[in-house]
């Protein structure tokens, strides 16, 4: 496979996306990108919306070249979101990118939604390899959405990250109001939401009536405080959650220690909750 050139003066940008490489999206992030540095693009060949963190473990995964990014060199892979990422470090650049952005995704991945987008998972990937990661979401789910403020501001907060770098064990999930940019209030940094999904499941009849079932459902948001990306997004703010894929629930343990007979490990302190600090 050719490899990309680049400056080593220049970051060497990843941008990838869950909607798939003939997204608006993914193009509108990798222009943005372009004034940062050497920009490679690694995206699924199909959209890929709601995978998660699915990888490919059953089934080859090809890479083929995309030319419809002008003079940004592109591959469309047949893999998930995450798939990209690991495909793009170890086959496609070689080494670590400086940083790694996936989207602009078409819609919303605020509060719940973090868990099962495949937009966010692949940023999460690239955090686990030790990359800085930003996942951008755009809160319109139009093919012809316009991403002229989306595109601003993720350039405004990938300049940041590149400056400033990013804790250990970070991400960032970044959302953007369907709002021109003069109508756009700031930036706000938040906490994720409490939300949820609640979901049915229509049933239906195929033409030789076998049964079959739609997922649908509808957001409720049980969350109104200011610190909310919710709040922030409804008062037209973009939302900047910190995000960690560390799943442990230390609030918890504490009560777990307390009620549950657990065997403490070699040279764990006395006290649950300070343990947790530490």
């Amino acid at each position: 496979m050719e490899l990309p050139a680049s400056e080593p003066s220049r970051p060497l940008i990843l941008v990838t996306n869950d909607d798939g490489a003939t997204a608006p999206g993914i193009r509108a992030l990798a222009e943005a990108m372009l004034p940062l540095g050497d920009v490679i693009v690694v995206a699924p060949d199909k959209p890929q919306s709601g995978m998660g963190h699915a990888i490919t473990i059953n089934a080859p995964i090809f890479v083929h070249p995309v030319r419809d990014f002008g003079e940004i060199k592109a591959w469309a892979c047949s893999g998930t979101p995450v798939d990209c990422v690991k495909l793009a470090r170890d086959v496609v650049l070689h080494r670590r990118p400086d940083l790694c952005v996936s989207g602009i995704n078409h819609g919303a991945n605020s509060s719940i939604n973090v868990i099962y987008s495949g937009t966010m998972s692949a940023a999460m990937e690239a955090a686990i390899e030790g990359i800085p990661a930003i996942g951008f979401s755009l809160l319109d789910y139009s093919h012809y959405a316009d991403f002229t403020a989306a595109s601003q501001y993720a350039a405004r907060i990938a300049r940041q990250v590149l400056e400033h770098g990013m804790p250990k064990g970070v991400l960032l999930n970044v959302n953007i109001p369907a709002l021109p940019p003069e109508k756009i209030q700031g930036i706000r940094l938040c906490r994720q939401a409490n939300a949820k999904w609640v979901e049915e499941f229509v049933e239906r009849s195929d033409p030789r009536g076998r049964k079959y079932y739609w997922l649908t459902g509808r957001f409720e948001n049980y969350d109104e405080g200011h610190d909310a990306d919710e709040t922030a997004l409804r008062e037209g703010y973009v939302s900047v959650v910190p995000v960690g894929f560390d799943f442990t629930a230390y609030h918890a343990m504490a009560h777990f220690q307390e009620h549950f007979a657990f065997q403490k490990a070699a040279g764990a302190d006395a006290t649950p909750a300070k343990s947790m600090k530490a």
